[in-house]
């Protein structure tokens, strides 16, 4: 049973003028996204870091929590898996019990994410 969906649009140009903001980029990403971030060239590094932004925002949205004090986004995790799909890691919660899917794509202007959560009972692990 779905017990949350969330979606969230970031504009680029929002996030580019962070790219190389340190701080910014240490309160968003954690520290296994940071060590894949530093990788990237160009308009990937931003591509990215606002995937991730966007990713994490809907996985708020659809727990119904919101980013603030009871999750924020070094509790999350953005990975990509063996072949290559997103993947989404509450380090707060055991994901046993459910199952988190997310979408991420790109724009030349936009990065958009969309969050589906499932539980087997149909009661939120939050």
């Amino acid at each position: 049973m779905i017990t949350g969906i969330g979606v969230d649009l970031t504009e680029l140009d929002r996030i580019e003028k962070h790219t190389d903001d340190q701080a910014f980029i240490r309160r968003v990403l954690t520290p296994e996204e940071q060590s894949v971030y530093m990788k990237l060239k160009g308009s990937r590094r931003t591509e990215y870091l606002a995937g991730r932004f966007s990713a994490k925002e809907a996985y708020a949205k659809a727990t119904g929590t919101g980013l603030g004090r009871r999750l924020s986004f070094q509790d999350l995790s953005v990975l990509n898996n063996a072949e290559g799909q997103p993947v989404i890691y509450d380090h707060r919660v055991q994901h046993k019990k459910q199952s988190i899917h997310v979408s991420i794509t790109h724009t030349g202007q936009t990065a958009a994410a969309f969050v589906v959560i499932e539980s087997p009972s149909g009661k939120s692990a939050y």
